[in-house]
């Protein structure tokens, strides 16, 4: 079963032998003159206030990933309403339960305060 995907195993080999290469090449041969200036914050020309990397806050990463479980969400929605005739009352059944936890998922989040992004 595995045999269709043979021929794309030697490219996919090529492409992270190349690019390994690459990488390695313009680190030894490429030019490296580290200067403090070259290698400080860049602010638009501007002195940097503070640290380069800052903390985002956890607000940020949960609106993330409730964006990424809803976009999944309508990933499996979108073959289900094509095939729901074939599918009968199992198939509603299930995508019942499956859009239940969901909502479940929202009224939590949104009851917990998830959704809003000042507090």
């Amino acid at each position: 079963m595995l045999d269709v995907y043979a021929p794309v195993a030697p490219l996919f080999i090529l492409a992270i032998l190349v690019g390994g290469i690459i990488l390695i090449l313009s680190r030894l041969m490429g030019p490296s003159k580290p200067h403090a200036r070259k290698v400080a914050t860049y602010e638009s020309g501007m002195r940097p206030i503070g640290p380069a990397v800052r903390r985002l806050p956890v607000q940020f990463h949960r609106v993330g990933m409730l964006f990424i479980l809803f976009d999944i969400e309508v990933i499996f929605f979108i073959p289900w309403a094509l095939v729901f005739r074939d599918l009968g009352f199992y198939g509603l059944a299930v995508m019942g339960v499956f859009f239940y936890v969901l909502l479940i998922g929202l009224a939590y989040e949104w009851f917990a305060g998830g959704l809003e992004w000042e507090q």
